[in-house]
């Protein structure tokens, strides 16, 4: 059970077996080897069979059950698959590819919610939604082949796909001059080995699914520095060195923010407190002596006492997850009548609660301190999000952006090292050009910025990439190359560097200013 899924396929396929032995052995060997075949056809022959669950990424929950699908043999099945490529290396998403068309062959249906160019591009048919996210999307721009979408001038999706948009290369790299050195990283399928991490500069991880990008930056890089205070640090077998140029280390990670109805992104971010106060200046307000805390939904006094504010009343299912409904008494609104009597611009604080942030923006556009913070959600990308979705509704990728979004509204002094898991999750072509900017902002106001990533638009646009591989599992675990994405895309023995090599001659030429 300690063998990977590639591994534990080579030991059945090595049997010895006595004429008795494979009669009575035959058919479970053969429904064994299949099974583990599967789960290496749609790239996680890495993993090892004792696994446990809950350490898995959402992305291998989802290939694992797809692999249980492959092996069923089933037909006439509607098939439905959110993002399968996340945390997919471009090499093992020609895999992931190869098992959805086995599927849609055995006379199934495959519908397929996906960002990535290259499932795109492989698709039958595509349904292009947009224009834009939240209140401006909802309606079928485009839909057809992969070609007839490209020639559609109406959808942005088509103009990335026919070339005519891209994210352009930076204009230059950073110049490197100071490092935080890792010595003799060995553990899990680390090899020993040493990688410098540039400082003031955006790093990219790279490598196939289980090659050790994780187990460098997540468990070696971030636990020193955030245990071992800044200085030399040796255990484990391995040191880091220079960690004393670092002022603070921040994970921006995508585990959910918060878990009632009760955390939002107005609550999160801090906006909240500012409207709550803005509301309280209202002459009503005056009258009537309430204060900001009135218009909390997490004191008694303003809110609606029926659901305790939440908007949501939780029935529990007992041997089935908590449901939640509409609380009939507020009819989702959080608050008691008498708060809702207090109305800024005709919006009461739930009307303003229930606003997208792109709406927010232009609502608060006289009041600094509420339009500054809403302009940084804009920046990453969550225009789109209303300011009072229950936090359980977001997706991992929406909390690392929201995550992201607070710590940029702080005060930066520099020197802080900024380390990222797959930022570019959900994210569209558009998106991700806006990620971009954020992330080479922190870089330029002196901060160091770490990213694990696979997409190769992310890829191309760092200063400096870490290579690892050349697999996964026991296979991986080695430095692979290191350097600018152009020397790393001149070594041929990096996937990566491989892939990275078309995407630099095919759409890279574009410099932007």
């Amino acid at each position: 059970s300690m063998l990977t899924a590639e591994q534990a396929l080579g030991f059945v396929n090595g049997l010895t077996l006595t004429e008795r032995e494979r009669q009575i052995a035959t058919r479970v060997l053969k429904e064994v080897a299949d099974r583990l075949t599967f789960l290496i056809k749609v790239g996680l022959g890495y993993l090892s069979l004792d696994r446990v669950s809950l350490t898995l990424s959402g992305g291998e929950a989802q290939r694992i059950r797809l692999a249980t699908q492959m092996g069923s043999s089933l037909t006439g099945v509607l098939y439905v698959l959110d993002e399968p490529s996340i945390g997919l290396h471009p090499r093992d998403c020609s895999k992931l590819l190869d098992s959805l068309v086995s599927i849609r062959d055995a006379g199934n249906t495959v519908i397929v919610v996906e960002h990535d160019e290259e499932t795109i591009r492989s698709a039958d048919y595509v349904i292009d939604m947009g224009p834009g996210a939240g209140s401006r999307g909802g309606w079928v721009v485009a839909q057809g082949t992969p070609s007839e979408i490209k020639s559609n001038p109406g959808s942005i999706t088509g103009r990335y796909l026919s070339g005519e948009m891209a994210i352009p290369l930076p204009l230059k790299r950073r110049r490197l001059r100071e490092f935080i050195e890792v010595k003799g990283a060995s553990k899990y399928n680390l090899k020993g080995i040493d990688v410098a991490v540039p400082l003031r500069a955006f790093s990219c991880i790279t490598g196939v699914s289980g090659s050790g990008k994780s187990t460098l930056v997540m468990e070696i890089l971030y636990k020193a520095l955030m245990n071992w205070g800044h200085k030399r640090a040796d255990r484990d077998g391995h040191a880091i060195i220079g960690a004393d140029k670092i002022e603070k280390v921040i994970c921006v990670d995508q585990s959910p923010l918060g878990r009632t109805p009760r955390s939002n992104p107005a609550t999160y971010t801090g906006v909240f407190s500012f409207i709550r106060e803005m509301f309280a200046q209202v002459q009503e307000s005056r009258v009537r002596g309430y204060s900001a805390s009135r218009f909390s939904f997490n004191l008694s006094g303003g809110r609606c006492e029926k659901c305790h504010g939440d908007g949501l009343l939780k029935v529990a299912m007992h041997f089935l997850p908590d449901v939640y409904i509409q609380c009939d008494t507020c009819k989702g609104r959080r608050y008691n009548r008498e708060t809702l009597k207090i109305k800024y611009k005709d919006k009461d604080i739930s009307g303003v609660l229930s606003m997208t942030v792109s709406e927010a923006h232009i609502f608060f556009e006289s009041i600094p301190l509420i339009r500054q913070k809403l302009e940084i959600l804009e920046d990453v990308g969550l225009g789109y999000l209303q300011l009072g979705q229950p936090a359980p509704t977001l997706s991992g990728g929406e909390a690392q952006r929201l995550r992201l979004s607070r710590e940029l509204s702080k005060r930066s002094s520099g020197n802080t090292l900024y380390i990222l898991d797959e930022p570019t999750t959900g994210l569209h072509f558009v998106d991700i050009q806006r990620l971009l900017d954020v992330l080479n902002s922190l870089v330029d106001r002196g901060n160091t910025v770490v990213v694990i990533e696979h997409n190769l638009d992310v890829i191309k646009s760092a200063d400096y990439i870490i290579d690892l591989g050349p697999e996964g599992g026991e296979a991986g675990g080695f430095l692979i190359a290191s350097g600018t994405p152009e020397e790393v895309s001149a070594n041929p023995d990096s996937h990566t560097g491989r892939y990275l090599k078309q995407v630099l001659s095919t759409r890279g030429g574009t410099r932007v200013a």
